[in-house]
Parts: C-alpha cells; sequence; structure tokens
C-alpha cells in the first residue's frame, strides 16, 4: 500500500501548463483574487521530501507566518505545518492584493534558511534539491515549482469546514491522535491553548 497522502497536495502538484509557440513548455497557477474572499493557500516541498520534518524548519515557517502577516495585513485564520506540504486560511485585508506576492513572503525565507543550513550543516542533502537551470547554473529549491493550490471561500460554514479539515490532516496521516495533539497547527489555539507556536487572529465569522 503506497503512503497516504492528503488531496490538496496532489492538486498543488499538477500545475496548468501552457505551450509557448517557440515549444516551450511554462507552469502557471490559476489564482482567483477578490476583495472580502478567505485563501486557502497549499504548497509542497520540493518531490514531496519530508523537509518539514525538524522543529527547527517548522519554526521558520512560523516566522514566515507573522512576517506574511505584518507585511501584507492579513488575519490569520487557520494553518497546519505537515512533514511535506503546507495549509495556510487567510483573509487579506486589503481590497487590493497579491497572493503571489503573499506566498513569496511564506515561502522565500524558509527556503533561502533551509539551503543555507543544508549547505552548512549536511550538504550531502543539497544533491536532492539541485536543479539544473538552461543557463548550466544549478539551483537548489526547497519548495515545488508552482505556486501550488488557491481556494477562495466567502461562506463561513465553507470557511470552517477547512479549518477542520486543516486541522485533522495530521489525524487522518495517523501522526496524532487528537488534532490538538499535534503542535505545528492552530488547532491548539482554537482550543484556547496559550503555549503555541503563533496565535491566530479573530476566529473566522460565524
Amino acid at each position: 500500500m503506497g503512503k497516504l497522502v492528503c488531496p490538496c497536495v496532489l492538486r498543488c502538484e499538477r500545475p496548468r501548463i501552457m505551450r509557448l509557440r517557440d515549444g516551450r513548455v511554462r507552469k502557471f497557477r490559476k489564482s482567483v483574487v477578490d476583495a472580502g474572499n478567505a485563501h486557502e493557500l497549499t504548497f509542497c516541498c520540493y518531490k514531496r521530501l519530508p523537509l518539514l520534518n525538524a522543529d527547527r524548519t517548522r519554526q521558520w515557517f512560523v516566522e514566515a507566518l507573522e512576517l506574511t502577516r505584518q507585511t501584507h495585513d492579513v488575519e490569520l485564520w487557520a494553518y497546519v505545518i505537515m512533514p511535506e506540504h503546507v495549509h495556510v486560511l487567510l483573509l487579506p485585508r486589503k481590497e487590493a492584493h497579491s497572493i503571489s506576492a503573499i506566498l513569496k513572503s511564506l515561502k522565500q525565507s524558509v527556503s533561502r534558511r533551509a539551503i543555507r543550513f543544508l549547505r552548512q550543516s549536511a550538504p550531502s542533502w543539497l544533491d536532492r534539491l539541485a536543479v539544473a537551470r538552461p543557463s548550466g547554473r544549478t539551483e537548489h529549491r526547497f519548495w515545488q515549482q508552482g505556486g501550488g493550490y488557491d481556494r477562495n471561500f466567502t461562506s463561513p460554514r465553507a470557511v470552517w469546514t477547512v479549518v477542520n479539515y486543516i486541522h485533522h490532516n495530521p489525524v487522518r496521516r495517523g501522526l496524532v491522535d487528537s488534532a490538538t495533539d499535534w503542535l505545528w497547527s492552530s488547532a491548539g489555539w482554537y482550543e484556547g491553548k496559550e503555549d503555541v507556536p503563533i496565535a491566530m487572529d479573530e476566529s473566522p465569522p460565524v
């Protein structure tokens, strides 16, 4: 039996493809930007490797969440950090906002810190993350190429459904028995725990 994989991970690994006139293939992600919409963002580690297994790396992502909240003026409603992918539910407060810029803020600092750490402490891992560019230069990727998967929500019922879905990811994978046992999600905050990696903003509307 193969490893159980979150369905959203499979979707975020299937970017839309457009063939250009010169024969090159370009991958892109459709993202709907409407004022007042909450967004569930799902994105994966490169080749679905468990690059988020270490608490050190998870903490880097938590810090990126806080940076994104401050920089892009978003409300954080829910999140979960899995070994190889992430779900984040947020609401941009500004009418004019860029999901691409929000994703960049969430991902870029984690990638830079992780690659720097691997160069210093585990250089043998870098080969697994190496990608040869057409120019001949080699780069190292922490995240899967593309923007991942973006779902928009407007109704409170749909938002609360996705909050519960996000929180139960670790339970479905058999990592914990209860959602609140998984430190690296907002489930504990919703249960009133104070010692959590990061507090959410006000709960979604009911």
